[in-house]
Order: structure tokens, then C-alpha cells, then sequence
């Protein structure tokens, strides 16, 4: 069989067939939802209501290549509020269906087939697919546990050679926490363009707030990416954005051609933007202090725990804590499933020394605390 994916066995894996199993049975405690509308975090409904009916009356398609303008002047007065600021105007926004598509377009951008971009060692597995669908390579940069997983400035460079487009970073990262707060020398030296993906800058924890990359290296190529998915807890009206840094305006041209290639934003969502930003913040706010809650009774119910090891994050949703007394993720999960506790294994996020499993902390809190507390009890 012929074209992408197609040596790939897409058959349910060991895990997902023992977690259809278990869930069967009843009783199954899943602390791995990313689905903010899964767990009871609705955008409040009356605000989209009503932004929606002004759009209906007066609406006509009118295709921009980098997104409805009021939309875009939107996303740069966030930026500007940001701390420290972001400098960016609205034609510096071009406004994507999602990130993913967003990586899609920049992977396009800034390689050609054989090229090869860096990557965290831990992270979320998408890169892979999407760099699948352009046969580029990526090659693996490594975040020091013991160092809070910052990133190791020695593998970046080692990493790097003639070839590389472009590194990318997720701040906060995505499954650890770790968020780049201070200027990397290694990346002004390197000089290679930069895609940071900023999807969880809201959701701090031990640091006050999450600063924009792109204001850390004014003069470095900085492609920033977020959306509405986490920001504002609305994943299914499919609406994201990058964001150009002074240096990287000389892309624009280019990215404008790529976007309107696809035209992916739709209409309404861009619409509804202005509104988001305006009347999302109470919303917000309630959304980030669940999930601090969570993260701190967990943190509370792991610190004297003879087996688990978790480290405060400084930002993000999740929590990625060692265990000790298990070499194999995978066993240990199945032994958590039966004891009516789904995790993911570390392993989902790439080749991570040790053993570690990934806790969503963005899960209702009653049921978060009865997961948490059968997951010390199993492991006990």
C-alpha cells in the first residue's frame, strides 16, 4: 500500500485494548484528559450566543490571507499585555484553523523534504505525524529532569547542523511543565528560527507568568503559536494563530501564500475572537485555579510517597512524576488499570530515561482527588 502512514499498524495497542477492558468492567478512574469539555470546563454559553447572533444578520465571506483584521488586532493587544510585552502588530498575526495546522504551514515555510528540525527529547507526540507528511527529520535535543527539565543548551548545539530549519519549543512544555523563563545564548548562536508553541501560557504554577519567547530573543526568527483550544477551553471552534517577531517579518510574504492556500480559519470563529478575549478572562482565571488546585493536592498526596517522585511545575496542565520500583511503564500502567486507575506511560512522550507517567490535572477535582488517591494507594 502506497502514500503516508502506511506501514503504520493502527490497530488498538496493548494498553488501549486492556483500558476498553477495564472501563467495560466500570469504576475506571482516567486521570489523562486533555478535553477541557470533557471535564465540565464549558466557555460560558450566553457569551457565544450572543457574540454569534450579531454575526448572522450581516454575514458575508470575505477571505483574508491572514485572518479577519479586528481578530488579528485582538491577538496583538494580548501580546502587548503579556509580561514582559510582545511587540507585534496585527498584520504580524496570521490567524489558523489550529496549531496543528499552524505547524503544518511553518513546517512548509522553513524546510524542504530531507531537511530536519529539533525537538524535545519528552514531548507530545504530533511532531512526528506532521513531519511524516513533509519527509523531514527530527532530531532529538534533551530536557535535564534534574534541572527541573530545562533544556540542555550542550545537546541542542550537537543536535543542530547544516540542514536544520528550525527548533522547536513548547513553553510551558507539554508533558513536564517546564516553561523558558531567561534568554537561551545557545539560541542567539545557533541562529535558527524558532517555531514555541505557547498553548498553555495561562496555566502557571511556581512561576507568576509565562514570557513570550519571542520578547526573550528580539533578535532572533521567533514563530509563536496558541489558540483558543486551551487558552479558552474551546477546542471544537478550531481557531489558532502564529504570531511574527520583528525578525521573522521577512517570512510574512511567504506564510500570507501559504495561508491562503488553505483559507483554514473559519469565519464565525475569528468572528467570536474579540468577544473571547473581552469577556473570557473571569473564565479563564476559574480555569487555571482548578487546575493549581489539583496540582497542589496531588503534589500534597505524593511528598511523603515511598514510589512517587513529582517535581512542582512551573506551568502547564500536567504532571510527569517518576516512579520508583517499576522498570516497565508499560506493566506498571496495566497494573494500574486493574487497580481502576488510568495513566499514560512516559514512553507515549518519547524516550524518557527512567520510569514516569503523565497525570492530567485538568480533570473534574472530586474525581482528580478519589484518581489521585487510589494511585498512591495502588502504588503504596
Amino acid at each position: 500500500m502506497a502514500g503516508v502512514f502506511a506501514q503504520l499498524d493502527l490497530t488498538p495497542n496493548r494498553l488501549e485494548q486492556a483500558r476498553q477492558a477495564r472501563a467495560a468492567r466500570g469504576d475506571l478512574i482516567d486521570l489523562t484528559s486533555s478535553n477541557p469539555t470533557a471535564q465540565g470546563l464549558l466557555f460560558p454559553p450566553e457569551v457565544l450566543a450572543t457574540a454569534a447572533a450579531a454575526y448572522w444578520p450581516s454575514r458575508r465571506y470575505r477571505p483574508d490571507p491572514r485572518g479577519d483584521l479586528a481578530a488579528r488586532e485582538m491577538v496583538a493587544a494580548y501580546y502587548a499585555r503579556r509580561s514582559p510585552p510582545l511587540v507585534v502588530t496585527p498584520d504580524d498575526i496570521f490567524l489558523t484553523a489550529s496549531t496543528s495546522e499552524a505547524y503544518s504551514l511553518l513546517f512548509a515555510l522553513l524546510a524542504d523534504p530531507g531537511d530536519n528540525l529539533l525537538v524535545p527529547n519528552v514531548t507530545y507526540p504530533l511532531f512526528e505525524y506532521l513531519a511524516a507528511l513533509r519527509n523531514l527529520e527530527l532530531r532529538s535535543y534533551q530536557l535535564d529532569e534534574e534541572r527541573d527539565w530545562r533544556i540542555n543548551a550542550r545537546s541542542l548545539r550537537r543536535a543542530a547542523d547544516e540542514r536544520t530549519r528550525a527548533i522547536l519549543i513548547v513553553s510551558p512544555h507539554n508533558p513536564t511543565g517546564a516553561i523558558v523563563d531567561r534568554p537561551l545564548a545557545t539560541l542567539d548562536l545557533l541562529g535558527i528560527p524558532v517555531i514555541c508553541d505557547e498553548v498553555f501560557a495561562p496555566f502557571t504554577y511556581t512561576v507568576p507568568a509565562t514570557p513570550p519567547l519571542a520578547a526573550l530573543h528580539p533578535d532572533l526568527p521567533v514563530f509563536t503559536l496558541n489558540g483558543i483550544s486551551k487558552l479558552f477551553a474551546l477546542p471544537d471552534l478550531k481557531l489558532g494563530w502564529i504570531a511574527l517577531n520583528r525578525p521573522a517579518r521577512a517570512f510574512a510574504p511567504r506564510l500570507e501564500l501559504l495561508n491562503d492556500t488553505l483559507l483554514g480559519a473559519n469565519a464565525l470563529s475569528q468572528f467570536l475572537l474579540p468577544t473571547l478575549f473581552a469577556e473570557g478572562a473571569p473564565f479563564v482565571a476559574a480555569m487555571v485555579s482548578r487546575v493549581r488546585s489539583n496540582i497542589s493536592f496531588a503534589l500534597h498526596q505524593f511528598a511523603d510517597h515511598p514510589c512517587i517522585h513529582a517535581r512542582p511545575p512551573a506551568g502547564g496542565y500536567y504532571l510527569f512524576p517518576s516512579i520508583s520500583g517499576w522498570d516497565d511503564e508499560e506493566a506498571l500502567v496495566l497494573y494500574l488499570l486493574e487497580q481502576g486507575v488510568f495513566v499514560h506511560p512516559g514512553y507515549f512522550y518519547g524516550e524518557v530515561p527512567g520510569c514516569h507517567i503523565m497525570i492530567s490535572a485538568l480533570t473534574e477535582p472530586a474525581t482528580f482527588a478519589a484518581g489521585i488517591e487510589r494511585l498512591c494507594a495502588a502504588l503504596a
